[in-house]
């Protein structure tokens, strides 16, 4: 114990010490970092950008247009803390209606669009350019480039595709119609619905205290939220639908739950294709870039130091 005491009172030690407490304060209560790994969240975010992430909204709450970062609500057969962190962009509140159509986004009747939103264009290119340039100057990765041809799809917006339609090795750039995902693909998965990518909707945004109708068009809405998320016991009898053993039509929704899309419209997996996130799977909201590193050449690009979200 005595020499317990004697540790204690060196200053360096007890400087350390307190160093560490603040910074399992800071990442546990204040803010956490995640590197971006995709491009489903271009041009707000690249790939290679090191994200601070504030943990206030846990406890705050989180807005429309939020930047989140969640557990993967598909893993739940890992631990929580061993989830996948994503990042995606909050566009549907719980009690929020969602529609889309022919790729444009409706929140509550009224569309919602943000500034870096990127679409898929094509590109054509002239003959003999290295694509590579051009996808190093928007900063994306190779995997954009089709063996052997000179033409590539790429998420831009309409500024970004006449900056790129300006460049010397560059014939055109122009957006495509590309909705992806039959209903057997898209959440909520049933022949019920026929959504896709661009055309999806209308769909409530599920609120605690919300009641549902439990029914075989329905169930596919609900299943995940009622038997993964909230923990019951959902199981079919013949023609009926038991709850913990008991026939069900009316289900009462017990948490808040958020619909999410990336940026790039047609390069994000997001709640199109795998449904609702749990408000207890948000971790914080992405705030600001502290750097951001190429992942093909490892150099720290410019202009993406500290730069705020």
């Amino acid at each position: 114990m005595q020499r317990l005491k004697n540790l204690l009172s060196n200053d360096w030690v007890r400087a350390s010490l307190l160093a560490v407490a603040v910074l399992v304060f800071l990442h546990v209560f204040v803010v956490r970092w995640v590197t971006v790994r995709s491009t489903s969240m271009y041009a707000t975010l690249y790939p290679g950008d090191l994200v601070g992430v504030s943990r206030w909204p846990v406890w705050t709450g989180f807005g429309r247009g939020d930047i989140a970062v969640f557990r993967d609500p598909l893993q739940d057969r890992k631990a929580f803390e061993r989830r996948q962190l994503l990042v995606k962009r909050i566009v549907g509140l719980p009690g929020d209606e969602i529609i889309m159509k022919d790729g444009v986004l409706f929140v509550n009747r009224e569309r919602l669009s943000f500034p870096n939103e990127t679409h898929s264009y094509l590109v054509r290119l002239k003959q003999g350019t290295d694509p590579k340039a051009v996808l190093t100057d928007l900063g994306l990765p190779p995997a954009f480039v089709p063996p052997g041809r000179n033409f590539i799809e790429l998420p831009l917006n309409d500024a970004m595709a006449n900056a790129v339609e300006k460049r010397a090795d560059v014939v055109s750039a122009e957006r495509m119609s590309t909705a992806t995902g039959a209903p057997r693909h898209i959440f909520p998965f049933s022949p019920y619905f026929h959504w896709n990518s661009d055309d999806y909707g209308p769909l409530r945004v599920p609120a605690k205290g919300d009641t549902v109708r439990i029914d075989p068009t329905t169930i596919p809405l609900y299943d995940r939220i009622i038997s993964r998320y909230e923990g019951r016991k959902l199981e079919a009898s013949g023609n009926d639908l038991l709850l913990d053993g008991r026939p069900i039509q009316r289900y009462v929704i017990d948490a808040n739950y958020y619909f999410v899309l990336g940026d790039s419209r047609h390069y994000s997996a997001d709640s199109r294709f795998w449904g609702f996130v749990p408000a207890d799977h948000l971790v914080g909201r992405a705030s600001f870039v502290l750097v951001s590193q190429d992942p093909e050449n490892g150099g720290i690009r410019k202009g993406r130091v500290l730069k705020s979200l």
